[in-house]
């Protein structure tokens, strides 16, 4: 008897190289498919384009299990765990729900058997990667913090009203400028609220006007 095979593909943003990469990857996918000789339908050719790895809620994600909840699929291919999910709990979340409806899943870079330890070594390669992930990001944020503090760097990716920034630095404080025409705006509402019985309400008003 065929085993009903589905392959999921995912990458993060939209971009045309990532376009590529999820290219590449369901055309890895459907070239193992080939080699082993088995069957894929088109409608089991599952997607996640632009799409976080960190979040269960994806419509390719969604469709897939739902294909496996209803029985249509007993093996799912992918290339890499991290496709799946970047998070080691919903990796485990989503393995557990295959494995109840009797759906294997094998990644092409980490052959995994049902043997337990092959199962510990994924949970313990996906607690490292989301651990390294995370400490790459606190870097990141606070060397960011570090040169708004000192500032090198610009706390805001829009300037504000009147002020224009350097188009090739936008995040270099240097290139900071202000936009005379507006910046009399500016003056003028400053002026008018320091009048008497003014209010930022009746201000919103004048300026509606």
């Amino acid at each position: 008897m065929s085993q009903c095979v589905a392959i999921y593909a995912r990458v993060s943003t939209p971009n045309q190289t990532q376009a590529e990469t999820i290219e590449q990857q369901i055309e890895q996918l459907q070239t193992f498919v080939k080699q082993k000789k088995w069957q894929l339908n088109p409608e089991h050719v599952f997607r996640d384009d632009g799409r976080s790895g960190a979040t269960l809620e994806r419509p390719g994600l969604d469709r897939l299990r739902d294909s496996v909840r209803m029985g249509e699929i007993d093996r799912i291919l992918i290339t890499t765990p991290d496709r799946l999910a970047r998070n080691y709990v919903h990796q485990m979340i989503l393995l557990d729900e295959f494995e109840q409806h009797h759906c294997e899943v094998e990644f092409l870079d980490r052959p995994m058997s049902s043997d337990p330890h092959d199962r510990l070594l994924l949970q313990i390669r996906s607690a490292v990667a989301e651990y390294e992930r995370t400490l790459v990001t606190d870097r990141m944020r606070r060397g960011r913090l570090a040169k708004y503090r000192g500032g090198t760097l610009l706390p805001w990716t829009r300037p504000p009203y009147a002020y224009r920034v350097n188009p090739d630095s936008p995040r270099d404080p240097s290139g900071v400028r202000i936009e005379e025409s507006e910046a009399a705006v500016v003056q003028l509402i400053y002026d008018w609220y320091y009048q008497e019985s003014s209010s930022l309400c009746g201000l919103a008003k004048h300026l509606q006007a």
